[in-house]
């Protein structure tokens, strides 16, 4: 009996491109209520939005939309990281911009601030994401942790990671460092309790 020697070929995965992505979305090919953003190339379901989430993430909106016009403040939208990349962050601080953005999404050079907050994503958010932001240099980041009512604060991106991790809480102030003097205590963001 006579074997052959065979090579096994593994299915290959197709990482999605954000042009991909965007194409499919405009091809209705989601559901319409899907929560769902393009993470290195795949498709990732996001957490559905709680009470508490959407509190903090109204909270935020108001009190980083005084910064206007100086900054644009963008709440659960698209941000392209690179051509496999499209998170939607909770909020985002983009330097302000004549057509707000209308001609196209924001990339990294755009942004002053990224804010995710989380309830049962505050492992995913610090393990997956935070690299990612750093690797496309995004100079600061917060992670809002609801259980614990503190913001991680990241800033100074360097080869994939932030240099520094600030956690603040209750009274501690924190400011946007992009912007000089803007700022409110942690405590601000939790209206119960």
């Amino acid at each position: 009996m006579l074997f052959m020697d065979s090579i096994e070929e593994l299915p290959r995965r197709h990482a999605i491109t954000v042009d991909e992505y965007a194409r499919m979305g405009e091809a209705h090919i989601f559901a319409q209520n899907a929560r769902l953003e393009l993470m290195e190339g795949e498709i990732v379901e996001m957490a559905p939005i709680g009470s508490a989430h959407a509190a903090v993430v109204n909270i935020l909106d108001a009190l980083l939309g005084e910064l206007a016009p100086r900054a644009i403040v963008s709440v659960q939208n698209a941000l392209v990281l690179n051509e496999r990349s499209a998170p939607q962050p909770d909020v985002v601080l983009l330097r302000g911009r004549a057509d707000w953005y209308y001609a196209s999404r924001p990339t990294p050079g755009d942004v002053l601030l990224v804010v995710e907050v989380a309830d049962t994503t505050l492992r995913y958010d610090l393990q997956v994401k935070r690299p990612l932001y750093a690797r496309a240099g995004i100079a600061e980041l917060w992670v809002v942790d609801l259980d614990r009512r503190a913001i991680h604060v990241l800033l100074q991106p360097e080869g994939g990671k932030y240099s520094i991790h600030r956690i603040l809480t209750g009274s501690d102030t924190v400011t946007v460092a992009a912007l000089a003097g803007i700022g409110f205590a942690v405590s601000s963001l939790f209206p119960i309790g």
